[in-house]
């Protein structure tokens, strides 16, 4: 709603174009009915966003690529890719060690993959496997298989957000039962929801690496680093307004 009466001020005070950046989109994972008789509350986010007169939205990493579609033609929106902010830092971290990029559903593989070739043309070679999962009900999973080889080797679980981490410490688990050395998670967007810290703190993982797209607040721990997107939002803002290109923000350039 703040953004909202954001918009429409600036709106109403003759602005000659508006650009909202959203680290975060609001109610993105409701992007489709699973169910009859429920919103998709991320094309109405959409809709109350462009109803308020809002030219342009720059989002990082949203959940589902195709939640750009719900914006009209008159109102681009561009998905950056945080995981590019990430790349130097998991570089240092495993060197030149045996290293695996693990998608935590086959969901995310795309994503995983694009995380290990921008690893790769930073000269660090790696590995893809993925994790399936067999929901009991939501929120409960029944079972987990991994698909690839892990064995001896330095893991990097890469998705999109962390909620309760519930998930995200049972793929640990499972992995570190198939012989990985080190383990880590990144994920763009770190919610850190009811009991997620002690679950991490409790967890196999080495290091949680997220973005500062969410304030964490007073959930810290000692596993979790958080790292700056500022940089690359700077890049989307100075190229849109003074009308230069943005696709080789969303290029990695090793």
């Amino acid at each position: 709603m703040e953004l909202i009466l954001l918009i429409s001020t600036m709106r109403r005070a003759s602005a000659r174009s508006i650009t909202a950046v959203l680290p975060y989109y609001g109610y993105a994972r409701q992007d489709r009915k699973m169910q009859s008789r429920v919103p998709i509350s991320a094309a109405d986010v959409a809709r109350l966003l462009e109803s308020m007169g809002v030219d342009r939205v720059v989002a990082v990493d949203l959940h589902c690529g195709q939640i750009q579609g719900f914006f009209g033609p008159r109102t681009p929106c561009d998905n950056l890719d945080g995981s590019i902010v990430a790349l130097s830092y998991f570089k240092n971290v495993v060197g030149s060690e045996k290293s695996v990029i693990v998608s935590p559903d086959a969901g995310g593989v795309y994503r995983a993959k694009r995380f290990r070739d921008g690893l790769k043309k930073m000269g660090v070679d790696c590995g893809l496997a993925m994790i399936v999962k067999q929901r009991q009900s939501a929120g409960k999973i029944e079972q987990m298989d991994l698909v690839g080889q892990v064995e001896d080797c330095n893991c990097i679980i890469v998705d999109d957000m962390i909620d309760t981490a519930g998930t995200l410490c049972q793929a640990s688990a499972e992995l570190k039962t198939r012989g990985a050395k080190r383990i880590f998670a990144f994920a763009t967007h770190g919610l850190f929801n009811g009991s997620a810290i002690d679950k991490i703190n409790a967890s196999s993982f080495e290091k949680v690496v997220v973005c500062n797209t969410v304030p964490m607040g007073n959930k810290r721990s000692e596993k979790i680093d958080q790292l700056s997107i500022a940089n690359l939002l700077a890049k989307a803002i100075y190229s849109i307004h003074f009308k230069k290109s943005i696709s080789e923000i969303f290029e990695f350039d090793g």
